[in-house]
Parts: C-alpha cells; sequence; structure tokens
C-alpha cells in the first residue's frame, strides 16, 4: 500500500482522473481498497467532508472484517462514528 503523499508526487494532475487534488486521490484510495470503484464519487466527496479521522478509524475497522460488501460495512460504521461524535460534543 502506497502512501498518499507518495501518490500525489508520481501523478500527472493533467492525465490522471482522479488526481487534481488530494481529497480526491484519497477518496480514490478509499474506493480501491473498499473494491467499490463504481462509488468513487461518494468516496471523493467524504474525504473532502468528513473528518479524516473518522474515515480512517472506519476503514481500519473495515479492513479487519471479511465482509463481502466492504462499503456498506464502511458506511455503517462511518455512520456509527459520526453519531457518536455528536452525542459526545
Amino acid at each position: 500500500m502506497r502512501a498518499i503523499k507518495e501518490i500525489l508526487s508520481t501523478r500527472d494532475p493533467k492525465k490522471g482522473k482522479y488526481s487534481k487534488h488530494e481529497h480526491q486521490v484519497y477518496g480514490y484510495y478509499l474506493a480501491t481498497i473498499l473494491d467499490d470503484l463504481a462509488h468513487t464519487a461518494l468516496y471523493i466527496k467524504l474525504a473532502k467532508e468528513v473528518s479524516r479521522d473518522l474515515l480512517e478509524k472506519a476503514l481500519a475497522f473495515v479492513k479487519d472484517s471479511k465482509a463481502r460488501s466492504r462499503g456498506r460495512l464502511f458506511m455503517w460504521k462511518l455512520k456509527e462514528l459520526r453519531n457518536a461524535a455528536k452525542t459526545s460534543s
């Protein structure tokens, strides 16, 4: 697995589809890890608007599981983390 900084340094923004901004690269990274390229735009939007800490926690949860639908599990865990963050504030 490559670091986001490494991906940004090796990609040409004019050639890549999702590589102009850092949140686009991270959203594409999420889509590939979750094996859900059909919803890449959703992950890019999440990378832009949601705290990176919450996304990393949800991703770590999904990586440890053997779920058939990793994207669905990721979204469920992200919802749980966001609700927990709202109630603790």
